[in-house]
């Protein structure tokens, strides 16, 4: 099993960003361009992870640096499938994070619900940009 998906399962959001390369590029389901660095990536994550309901992974594709972990959540009363496509760096770091999902309603749904939570990702991102600094 994957650490990341280990760490999804355990909603252990600190060894979630602990997985996350500083470069990290996450590409979301439902917005324009992607996102790129890890306060951020972090940040949608947490989000997520508030979002969806009854989240699990049902499948795990193992391609060496590549992975695509499969999972069935709902988002407001929509069931969503979806799959997280994740590359890992020489280090083992998650440095490429792409979420895809179906069907169409749901995708809707996932982009209402996470557009609710932007402020407080934008704000966590800021926020994590400062301590670093």
């Amino acid at each position: 099993m994957h650490p990341f998906r280990q760490a999804v399962e355990a909603r252990d959001t600190a060894a979630i960003e602990a997985l996350l390369a500083e470069n990290v590029v996450f590409t979301s389901p439902v917005a324009h361009k992607p996102y790129p660095g890890r306060p951020v990536t972090a940040a949608i994550l947490r989000a997520a992870m508030r979002v969806f309901q009854d989240f699990r992974y049902i499948r795990e594709i193992d391609g060496g640096s590549d992975h695509a972990l499969v999972f069935e959540a709902t988002v407001n009363g929509r069931s969503v499938t979806g799959c997280d496509f994740i590359h890992v760096d020489g280090n083992g770091l998650i440095d490429d994070f792409m979420v895809m999902v179906r069907p169409l309603s749901a995708a809707t749904a996932l982009s209402e619900a996470m557009a609710a939570e932007f402020p407080r990702i934008q704000r966590e991102a800021t926020e994590a940009l400062t301590e670093s600094a």
